[in-house]
């Protein structure tokens, strides 16, 4: 099994990465804003499920696929540029969010917003080298199942992306919560989601391997 000054120097390692502004804090916290601190949380759930998968995927040696099959990797990477294109026009069409705290004008449910967070972890296939390369720096064959160290370290990157984006979510939905001190309907939050979406897309479709 991994030992402390391991899991330690790991813990170290993802708690920079974490606290570094990324493409999953600007969605979690958009989510947070459009639809409030569940949303947030539900977004955050399907990241780290995605995570898992990853995770699980780098252990039994098929995130080597993008690295030795590039066609692959695009493929996965256009996929998921147009998801989050879909998921764009979908916000942008949605309904205006009623900026007192009545529930009745969200589009989203959480199973929803889970989902589009799990399917937009999986559809980037940065994080499956991101993976790859981080975890097995690591992993200690001699020590047990390397299966069993990768999903433990995991586990320590989810923690500790739960406590960092969870902040996130709070102060994120207490701010949108100043947007919401009448009873007028407001697309503010639609806007942002939806520009949150677009430009994760754009980025996803115009950077490569690198």
């Amino acid at each position: 099994m991994l030992s402390l000054a391991t899991l330690a120097l790991f813990s170290g390692a993802c708690l920079a990465l974490t606290m570094t502004p990324g493409p999953d804090m600007l969605l979690i916290a958009s989510r947070s804003v459009s639809q409030g601190r569940a949303a947030g949380f539900a977004s955050l759930a399907g990241i780290q499920a995605g995570t898992y998968c990853h995770a699980m995927a780098a252990a039994f040696g098929l995130s080597e696929l993008f690295l030795a099959v590039p066609v692959a990797y695009d493929i996965v990477r256009l996929a998921g540029a147009a998801y989050l294109l879909y998921l764009a026009w979908r916000t942008f069409r949605a309904q205006p969010v009623a900026t007192s705290a009545a529930p009745a004008g969200r589009r989203f449910t959480l199973g929803s917003i889970f989902r589009q967070g799990l399917l937009t972890n999986l559809l980037n296939p940065k994080m499956a080298l991101f993976v790859l390369a981080l975890f097995p720096q690591f992993v200690h064959p001699e020590r047990g199942a390397v299966a069993l160290q990768i999903m433990v370290l995991a586990t320590v990157l989810n923690l500790i992306g739960f406590v960092v984006n969870g902040a996130v979510i709070v102060f994120a939905s207490r701010f949108s919560q100043r947007l919401r001190g009448g009873r007028r309907a407001s697309r503010l939050p639609q806007y942002l989601l939806g520009s949150v979406f677009a430009g994760l897309a754009l980025r996803l479709a115009l950077m490569g391997r690198r």
